[in-house]
């Protein structure tokens, strides 16, 4: 732990408004966790997604200039720069398939992989002062921790000085166990140091998934309830808090007919008292998180309260897409806590840092 401050804050002595541009943006998790830290002002000149749903949802909530439902690979970044002229901070999340531990760590040589290259293509064009990149933590160790090298070693090479930590965001009060690797950047040519934001202010927040479901109105939106089957609500009947459909004590009949290990996540509990586990946006049957105490699967405001979205957050789609939308995202509150610090550095004001855990 220790304090840190910026080495010349010159760079906005005049201005207060960051322009802010999106790659990948999903449903806006970034996007409004950069609203939020209202230390600087933020203003969404553009975003981009190759999801419909996202898009719309990004641009019903955050009302940004432009919203782009694109792919990647088809995006023209120069003609995007003649039209709405430089930002200040780029931000991406890029897909995270082929580094995820769920899936079979293909890293950069997988088909989503690659797409890093299109953001470090964007930080040469569009040339911000600042960056944040977001994946999830199976990053570190794709391809033997080759690929993070790699990736990192470009950053470099396109002109940034990178700032990289594993934050685990139920440090820092997010009421859900939830992992990522997050690198923040800074052009060369500005003489500031990023600190990883400290989890010291953290410690005595209250996270747990029960006061973080509490008080949801009833006509909250995306809050319709699943039509649980007879045999599932059964099967819940026997699952304790943190209990699953391999470690609970299930009758011969309620038992699952696949081999699962003890650690799945199929039909598991949340526990009230803690912060929940990693809410996902994809599966069938089982995935969908189950209540900590009623017998049925979280409703999609549920999940995203777990993933610190206010309830005037209003998710475009179908459940099943709002459900994708929300488990992919980054949550708010935890992207506010670095936005926060990185524009505490950009100001030269003081604040509580730490060792990182990369």
């Amino acid at each position: 732990m220790g304090i840190v401050s910026a080495k010349d804050a010159s760079l906005l002595e005049s201005s207060s408004l960051i322009r802010l541009g999106e790659l990948f943006c999903g449903a806006g998790g970034i996007g409004l966790g950069a609203s939020l830290a209202t230390i600087l002002k933020v203003e969404h000149i553009w975003a981009t997604d190759y999801d419909k749903d996202a898009c719309a949802t990004y641009k019903k909530n955050l009302n940004p200039r432009e919203v782009i439902c694109e792919d990647v690979r088809k995006l023209d970044f120069e003609k995007l720069l003649k039209k709405h002229g430089e930002i200040d901070c780029l931000t991406f999340g890029f897909p995270c398939n082929d580094f995820s531990v769920v899936g079979k760590q293909k890293g950069i040589d997988g088909v989503f992989g690659a797409l890093y290259q299109y953001c470090v293509n964007a930080l040469q064009i569009f040339k911000p002062n600042f960056f944040i990149a977001e994946n999830v933590s199976g990053l570190k160790n794709a391809n033997e921790g080759e690929a993070f090298r790699c990736i990192l070693n470009s950053f470099i090479e396109a002109g940034y000085a990178i700032y990289p930590n594993l934050y685990r965001f139920e440090d820092y009060g997010i009421p859900q166990k939830r992992h990522r690797v997050i690198i923040v950047g800074i052009r060369n040519n500005i003489n500031l140091r990023f600190g990883i934001p400290s989890t010291l202010p953290f410690v005595n927040s209250d996270n747990s998934v029960k006061t973080a479901l509490s008080n949801i109105p009833r006509n909250a939106p995306n809050n319709e309830l699943t039509v649980q089957s007879p045999i599932v609500i059964e099967r819940l009947k026997y699952i304790k808090e943190g209990e699953n459909a391999f470690t609970a004590m299930l009758p011969l009949a309620l038992k699952l007919n696949v081999k699962g290990a003890k650690i799945s996540q199929i039909y598991k509990r949340l526990k009230a008292d803690e912060p929940a586990y990693t809410i996902t946006g994809s599966g069938g049957g089982g995935t969908h998180v189950y209540h900590y105490r009623d017998n049925r699967a979280l409703t999609n405001r549920e999940r995203a309260r777990l993933q610190t979205f206010p309830d005037r957050f209003i998710f475009e789609g179908s459940k099943e897409s709002v459900r994708k939308q929300i488990g992919m995202a980054v949550p708010p509150l935890a992207i506010k806590i670095i936005f926060e610090a990185l524009f505490n550095c950009i100001l030269g004001r003081e604040y509580e840092t730490m060792e990182a855990r990369l």
